[in-house]
This record gives structure tokens, sequence and C-alpha cells, in this order.
């Protein structure tokens, strides 16, 4: 395990990085943006995978921050390939805003991801979230062996016992369910928040990448949740591995505050 004041350091940052991501898409708010399509992973489905000048300018911004303050760390991020270097055992994966197709239409459900990884393990996430339990934005926070946090104040993750149908986070809608209702955000880290925080029960995603889920998947694991991961079979999620493994990690993953046999059988197929 990482050192807690190393990582009470880390932490600081991520949330000072996190606001400046969201100072950045509110300040671009209500006018033109720039913006173009990732054509090159599916020429069939060119409007898929749009790029905003947010997107560009918060990756830059935060990259030469880091550069600043952690040079040895590593950095994945979802707009900018770089290699990492492998010596190093902070990795910092960045979505500078996550549910881009959302944030370019004005529709406010989008976020500012950042994840520390140590060794490959999430043990830092600091997600600004234009909207959260709070009904404004913020920055969802939290460090391995620490609280959830938002806007610095500690959150317990919401249960009302008397709500008979919780909600789930699911890549498509699942029809006949008397268990959970299904919500699809159009943002992974959001929906990872939404977890975190007890507004959702659970979430599952299908093919997400490193950056869209691993501050989302430390905040879940801070506020107790479990995570599921499968390669061949479902496992509890360990880590995304060796540094050279990151940039290319793609597996179908499940959040929750269940019981693990009940997210298995209702998630895991």
């Amino acid at each position: 395990m990482a050192d807690q004041q190393d990582l009470a350091e880390i932490e600081r940052i991520a949330v000072e990085l996190a606001n400046v991501a969201g100072a950045e898409i509110t300040l671009a708010l209500g006018r033109i943006l720039d913006v173009r399509y990732k054509e090159e992973l599916d020429p069939d489905q060119p409007y898929r995978d749009p790029v905003s000048e947010v997107d560009d300018r918060v990756e830059k911004l935060i990259r030469a921050r880091l550069a600043e303050i952690f040079p040895t760390h590593g950095i994945i991020g979802e707009e900018m390939d770089e290699e990492l270097p492998q010596d190093s055992d902070f990795v910092w994966a960045i979505d500078p805003v996550d549910g881009t197709a959302n944030f370019v239409n004005g529709f406010p459900l989008f976020s500012a991801s950042i994840g520390v990884l140590h060794k490959g393990v999430p043990v830092v996430g600091a997600l600004w979230c234009a909207a959260s339990h709070a009904l404004r934005p913020g920055v969802y926070h939290g460090r391995q062996g620490g609280r959830l946090m938002f806007e610095n104040v500690a959150v317990e993750p919401r249960r009302n016992p008397l709500v008979r149908r919780r909600l789930v986070g699911m890549p498509q809608p699942v029809q006949g369910w008397g268990l959970w209702e299904t919500r699809k955000t159009g943002s992974a880290a959001i929906e990872c928040a939404f977890v975190a925080a007890g507004l959702l029960e659970a979430a599952r995603f299908n093919t997400p990448n490193i950056w869209d889920v691993a501050g989302g998947i430390a905040l879940a694991q801070i506020a107790g949740a479990r995570v599921f991961t499968r390669a061949e079979d479902w496992a509890e999620f360990t880590g995304f591995g060796a540094p050279a493994q990151l940039a290319r990690w793609k597996q179908p993953l499940i959040l929750g505050h269940s019981e693990p046999a009940l997210l298995l059988e209702h998630l895991g197929q």
C-alpha cells in the first residue's frame, strides 16, 4: 500500500486538477465549440467519439501541471498517446471530458475524471461532475484508506430501506426486471461516482477504457462498493496490470453495493 502522506498530497493535487478541468468546461458552456470525430476508430460510424477543443485543452493543462509537480509519474490520457515510463509506480489516468457527446450537445451529464494508480491499483480518484447528489456541480474525491468526499465534505452512500426498486447503470435497457430500474447516462465516470455516492445501486460497463473508470473505481471501493471484472470469468477486481498493459486495458466491469452473487447474477450476463 502506498504511504498515506503521499496519497493525501496526490489527492489534493488531483482535486485541484479536477477543479481546473471543471472551470474550463464551465467556461465553454454556451459558446460554439470546435468539435472533431475519431473516424479512424470506426470509419463506418463517423458520428461517434466526438472530441472538443475543451478535451484537448484540459488534457494539456493537466499534463503540464503534473510534469511540474510529479515529473516521475506516468500519465495516460484519452486524447494524447504518449509512452509510459516503465519504472513509475504511480500512473495518472485522465479523461478530460467523459461524456463528450453529452457535453457538446449541452446535456448536463458529463465529468472530468482523474484516477491515480499505484502499481496498477486505483488509489486516488477525483471526478468533477456536472451533476451530483447535492444538485450542483462539484468534485467527488477520495484516497485509499480514506473516505468518500464531495467538495471536502464526507459522503455516506444513500440507502433508503423504503425504496423498493433501486437504479442501476447499464449499457442497454433491460426489460422485465423487478429488482432494479436501468439508467444510461452517457458518462461512465458519472455512473461510477453515482455508485460510490449511492445514487445508483450498481453499474455495468462492457468495454470501458482505463481513463473512463480508474478514478471511479477508486471512489467506489473507498465507499465500500464491490468491483468485478471479467477476463475469462468474473472475478474481484485487483488492478489494471503492468504499465505496458494499461493503455490497452478493456474488460467488462461491474461496480455495486449489493451482494456479489446478486450483482453477478443480474449484471454479469
